[in-house]
């Protein structure tokens, strides 16, 4: 008996080892704007940001949105439903109705050209949990630091931040907000990780 339940754990660790083992392949995300593309790549270590941001894109909830908030040599946010509307003074407001429950990972930090989410003050929001859909991405070349562990950093920019600092220096009003509207439409496709690494130079880390 004590051989079979051996055998029978033996199997399934064999098992689990073989479904365990990671993806040959990522999801390229590509925001397309009128100033050129920003593509970036979203981090396994944060799944529930990760799995929210594919499933709007695949809904094409993002497409006509744009990036409401500018402020150079900081960050440029987006993703609100509201910016598809003709009353600006809504944008900033809306989301998908749900938020995303934080997932601080310490050596994912802002850094230029890192993808965040946005959220609700901690006042009212004292989980600090993310938006459902908005997110900002760090312009300035210093980062972002002062909100590391406070903002959920799930993703980076590995080509087209030149275009992420065209926008974040269009003209604005006093609100941030860019006075033409920046229309974008964001695309998933899945790519071979060793392509992407040979397109872009991003190393994945060693499985």
């Amino acid at each position: 008996m004590k051989k079979i339940t051996l055998i029978l754990s033996i199997f399934i660790l064999q098992y689990s080892n073989i479904y365990s083992k990671p993806s040959k392949k990522d999801y390229l995300i590509t925001i397309k704007t009128s100033f050129g593309d920003i593509i970036l790549l979203l981090y396994d270590d944060t799944p529930l940001h990760k799995d929210n941001f594919i499933k709007l894109v695949n809904r094409k909830f993002y497409d006509s949105t744009t990036f409401h908030r500018i402020i150079p040599n900081f960050m440029i946010q987006g993703g609100d439903p509201n910016s598809k509307d003709t009353d600006p003074n809504n944008d900033g407001l809306g989301g998908p109705g749900y938020t995303v429950p934080a997932e601080f990972v310490a050596k994912y930090t802002h850094v230029q050209g890192a993808v965040c989410a946005a959220r609700m003050g901690d006042q009212v929001n004292p989980k600090k949990e993310s938006s459902g859909s908005q997110f900002y991405i760090v312009d300035g070349a210093q980062g972002a630091h002062f909100l590391n562990n406070n903002y959920t950093v799930f993703g980076q920019v590995i080509n087209g931040i030149e275009v992420v600092q065209k926008i974040s220096s269009q003209p604005k009003d006093a609100r941030d907000r860019p006075q033409t509207n920046i229309k974008i439409v964001v695309t998933a496709t899945k790519m071979k990780k060793k392509k992407i690494t040979k397109i872009y130079g991003w190393k994945y880390p060693v499985s």
